[in-house]
This record gives structure tokens, C-alpha cells and sequence, in this order.
């Protein structure tokens, strides 16, 4: 749970920057990229990582510039990652401007429960981490380069002079 703004603006500038950067190396058609049979593909989970509709943010009382969830995923992978630029920015901007740390404490009804505003934007940044690690998976299956969020990914390890540990 966040009990400052600026924990949550750290942490999730933090976060997100890793986001971008697995935003930034999508390809048009890595977009396509199945997870399974009835499932999304890869597009349609990087485009929920870049709407507003129905979110958790919006239900902690936050108003931001972002695109509807009811819009059509764009086909280009770079006007995806520019949308997340743009929408990460209008929520840093609007934590920043419309929360106060005692605001945090203050409850919203979020899924039926009562959550604290604090709670709720820490739920929001695990939800974003939930995707990304979806993101990665889905990348490796397309043949797009991963980069490692919380150490090096596989294809990082020779760059810092360290063997790939064995499988």
C-alpha cells in the first residue's frame, strides 16, 4: 500500500519506464502473437495496459487523458507505445495535482470492497506488473527481445560479462 504520493510516483515511474521499454520493442507483428485458443493476442494485452475505461484509477476518484477501452487496438505497435507514454504521464501528472498523502487513506468502493486510495494505486501498479510479465511471454513466443525487469533476462547476461545461468 502507497501512504505518500511520492512512493507511488517513484514506484511506478520506476515501473513504467520498464513497461515502455517492452512497449517501445514491439513489433506490428508481434502483435498478432496468440497466448491460446479464445484468448488475445499480444496487442490486445499491451492496448489494456494503455486505456482507462473501468479501471481502478478512475474508481479512486483520478482524472487523466487516456484512450477508451472501447477503442480498437491500433494494428502499429508504436502507436501503442506512444499511447502508454502519453497516458503514463497524464496519471503521474494527475497523482500528482489531484492526491494528497491524506488523501491516500481516504476508502472507495473498488470491486465491491472498500479499499483505501493507497491500497487502490498499489493495486494498480501489481495489476500493470501482472500484464507485463504476460507481455514478456508472449514477446519470447514472437521472437521479440525481452529486457529483464528485476535483473537480466537471458539475452542480457553476456552484455554484463556473465555466463547465461544453466537451464
Amino acid at each position: 500500500m502507497f501512504t505518500t504520493v511520492q512512493s507511488f510516483l517513484t514506484g511506478y515511474g520506476q515501473e513504467s519506464a520498464t513497461t515502455q521499454q517492452l512497449l517501445d520493442a514491439l513489433s506490428d507483428a508481434s502483435l498478432q502473437q496468440p497466448q491460446a485458443e479464445g484468448y488475445r493476442p499480444l496487442g490486445f494485452i499491451a492496448w489494456h495496459l494503455v486505456h482507462n475505461d473501468r479501471g481502478m484509477l478512475l474508481g479512486a476518484g483520478l482524472k487523466f487523458e487516456a484512450p477508451s477501452a472501447a477503442a480498437t487496438p491500433p494494428k502499429q505497435a508504436a502507436a501503442i507505445a506512444d499511447a502508454y507514454r502519453a497516458t503514463t504521464k497524464g496519471i503521474l501528472e494527475a497523482v500528482r495535482t489531484q492526491l494528497t498523502d491524506a488523501k491516500l487513506q481516504e476508502q472507495v468502493n473498488m470491486f465491491g470492497q472498500q479499499w483505501t486510495i493507497g491500497e487502490t494505486l498499489f493495486a494498480y501498479l501489481k495489476h500493470e506488473i501482472h500484464h507485463r510479465g504476460q507481455l514478456t511471454i508472449l514477446m519470447r513466443q514472437a521472437g521479440v527481445p525481452v529486457i529483464g525487469a528485476y535483473g537480466p533476462a537471458k539475452e542480457q547476461w553476456a552484455s554484463i560479462g556473465m555466463p547465461i545461468p544453466a537451464i
